[in-house]
């Protein structure tokens, strides 16, 4: 067991070593905050995102729309992202929201932005028995109105009583831009999700859009201003579905999804995205490789650094031995020193966190609303910095051997 003189000397040791080579003990500790600070943020972004697109503020059960892929359907109508699938006549939308399973049906009618904003179209209900529209009010069905997201309000500067005009496509192209003008109502109150990237508007401003056609009879319609549309001719886009329980999920996916040939029928939501990204897994994982990778080379930096040190270090080392230190003294200190770098590099680590956990958060936000929290706890934030020390430590095994080999005979004879 060691005594405290022993520690002491220890100390003593590992701080003048770390003094004397300053350089390279920051230089080293930085590679270690690097590759900590990576490996965090990999395992924490991740685990966000993942949370985020399989189980966030959704809101809705499920999926109408147009017969294709559940993952295009879902990342169109819930994330805004994606191009449409295609359109489902109004006839099946007014009969799912018939159907005394279903307790909640809204339509989406897509397919044009506002500076790259998605405009979705779509009923009062959304906002009555949904969601909440503060700053304004919830748009007028009957009017060109609308209401936009928080993100939209910052990043285009519209607000309450500012007039717009859309433009066609999901893609920002100002040579598309529609005739029609529309007035903000209201401003949607933060939710961080993809509803405050949202511009949403009366699905009747959709389908008397300028430049708009409808197809739901399977032949083209021309709506005219101020003009009832008939119901035959109406189309959506999608229909988000609140249901009354899970078995009502089992019963539609069966009737719809295995049984029928019309529409498709996301559900459920989470398990849908939750495919998505196990197709996307190998993307995962090769960014745990390269984070691991990257953690082994800091590994590798300390041993070398740490060896490097050792052969001008040895006639110290002598010095040592003979006023009466311990070969495990030696090799002690070494060991120490050697996590008393990576215990730097750890610590400085989560502030590459706070930086690339920052950065990615910035980009998330601004290409699907999602927002990332930055207090989310991650095994990894405890983990990564105790296993760098751990890694620390072991790296010095080596050098702190060679330290405690030194013949101290040799090392004392005098330098000619």
């Amino acid at each position: 067991m060691m005594t405290g003189a022993t520690l002491r000397a220890i100390t003593l040791i590992v701080r003048r070593s770390l003094r004397q080579h300053a350089v390279s003990t920051l230089v080293t500790a930085a590679s270690v905050a690097l590759a900590v600070g990576l490996l965090m943020a990999v395992f924490s972004i991740n685990a966000q995102t993942y949370r985020a697109f399989t189980g966030g503020p959704v809101g809705f059960d499920a999926v109408l729309g147009a017969r294709g892929s559940q993952i295009q359907l879902v990342l169109n109508t819930v994330f805004h992202l994606e191009t449409s699938p295609g359109n489902i006549p109004w006839s099946l939308y007014e009969s799912i929201r018939r159907d005394p399973r279903v307790r909640l049906a809204i339509p989406y009618a897509v397919g044009d932005n506002f500076m790259g904003f998605r405009i979705v179209g779509t009923i009062g209900d959304l906002f009555s028995q949904f969601q909440f529209a503060p700053g304004g009010r919830a748009f007028d069905p009957a009017k060109n109105e609308a209401v936009i997201g928080q993100v939209v309000a910052e990043k285009t500067g519209l607000r309450v009583g500012s007039v717009f005009s859309p433009f066609h496509g999901v893609n920002f192209d100002e040579n598309m831009r529609h005739a029609d003008e529309f007035v903000v109502a209201g401003v949607l109150q933060t939710s961080h999700s993809p509803s405050d990237r949202v511009i949403w508007i009366p699905i009747d401003g959709v389908f008397h859009m300028t430049g708009h056609v409808l197809r739901g009879t399977g032949e083209t319609y021309q709506p005219r201003p101020g003009e009832e549309i008939p119901a035959e001719h109406k189309e959506v886009s999608a229909v988000m579905l609140k249901l009354r329980n899970p078995q009502a999920g089992f019963m539609l996916d069966q009737s719809i999804n295995r049984q029928g040939r019309v529409a498709t029928l996301a559900w459920p939501i989470g398990l849908v995205m939750a495919e998505l990204f196990d197709k996307m897994g190998w993307m995962y994982r090769i960014l745990q490789m390269v984070a691991w990778l990257i953690v082994g080379v800091a590994g590798a930096t300390v041993f070398a650094g740490v060896y490097n040190t050792i052969q001008e270090r040895r006639r110290d080392f002598a010095i040592l031995r003979a006023l009466g230190a311990r070969r495990r003294t030696v090799f002690s200190a070494v060991v120490i020193e050697s996590a008393a770098i990576t215990a730097l590099g750890a610590a400085a680590s989560f502030l590459v966190y706070g930086a690339l956990l920052a950065g990615a958060a910035a980009v998330i936000r601004a290409q699907t609303g999602v927002v990332l929290d930055a207090l989310y706890f991650h095994p990894a934030l405890i983990l990564g910095p105790i296993g760098a020390v751990a890694l620390g430590g072991a790296v010095g095994i080596v050098p702190a051997i060679k330290a405690y080999a030194t013949d101290v005979a040799a090392h004392l004879a005098p330098v000619s």
